[in-house]
C-alpha cells in the first residue's frame, strides 16, 4: 500500500495531503476503510454542527494522524 513505507515516506505525505482536502481521503489511500469512514463522517458531523466554524480542525487532525501512520504492526 502507499503507506507502508512508515512515518516521512512518500505515500504518508500523499496521503496527508489528501485528508487535509477531504479528512479520511488520506487513510483510505493507505487502506485503512474503517479509519476513513469515522474520519470523513466526525468530519462531516462536526462542519454540521458548527455551521463550518469548526469542521477544518477535523480536517488538520485528520491530516497529521495520516502523515505519523507508520503501518500495520
Amino acid at each position: 500500500m502507499a503507506g507502508s513505507g512508515g512515518q516521512g515516506s512518500a505515500g504518508n505525505v500523499i496521503a496527508a495531503v489528501c485528508s487535509f482536502f477531504i479528512p479520511g481521503l488520506g487513510q483510505l489511500v493507505q487502506g485503512r476503510v474503517m479509519a476513513a469512514l469515522i474520519f470523513l463522517l466526525l468530519g462531516a458531523a462536526v462542519w454540521v454542527v458548527t455551521f463550518g466554524m469548526f469542521g477544518w480542525i477535523v480536517n488538520i487532525v485528520s491530516c497529521i494522524e495520516a502523515a505519523v501512520w507508520k503501518g500495520p504492526r
